[in-house]
């Protein structure tokens, strides 16, 4: 019996996770990960780093980060607490999909996940303040690969459903895509 109902979205490789609950009166069960199931859908590594986030404020947008070949990473990322937009963007070289992106809302109560596969920035906003994310990751993170766009690029023309009101400094360093941009070979 699977625990997940996967969707596909309009992007390769770009999941939506449902977790199914199991319920009775004393409350409920449902499995965050399962590298057996997700195999099929492109996890190969076992889970090389957990990580734990918590945004404080309403409005704040982490990311749009990405790890560049030979380290480049395959998340699942699950709301945990609150709210958030979830976003992935595509940075494949020649994807049909090239700098589109997609977001999901994620909240314990939909006990949904996006699994983001290797060449998609992912970012997310806070859509209630202290939230607080669960990351799993099939590499570990290595700064010397890591780059990342700018959440308020024109060329993305992200529309963040709340207006941005903190990104940290190293976020906010990130440059506007650019026609030298080609995007990731993996």
């Amino acid at each position: 019996m699977s625990r997940f109902h996967i969707t596909q979205t309009n992007m390769s490789g770009l999941l939506v996770i449902e977790r199914q609950a199991v319920a009775d009166a004393r409350g409920s069960f449902s499995r965050l990960f399962c590298s057996e199931e997700l195999q099929e859908f492109g996890w190969q590594n076992p889970i090389a780093q957990i990580n734990h986030t918590i945004t404080r404020r309403r409005g704040t947008v982490r990311g749009l980060h990405f790890q560049r070949a030979p380290h480049a990473e395959i998340k699942q990322v699950t709301c945990i607490r609150g709210e958030i937009w979830d976003i992935a963007v595509d940075v494949r070289k020649n994807s049909p999909t090239f700098l589109h992106w997609h977001a999901e809302i994620l909240t314990p109560e939909n006990r949904r996940s996006l699994l983001i596969p290797q060449g998609f920035a992912h970012g997310f906003q806070a859509l209630t303040k202290n939230v607080e994310l669960i990351y799993f990751h099939s590499v570990s993170y290595r700064p010397d690969y890591e780059s990342g766009l700018s959440a308020r690029d024109a060329t993305l023309a992200i529309g963040w459903p709340l207006p941005i009101v903190e990104l940290s400094p190293r976020d906010q360093a990130y440059p506007a895509i650019d026609a030298d941009f080609e995007g990731l070979e993996l």
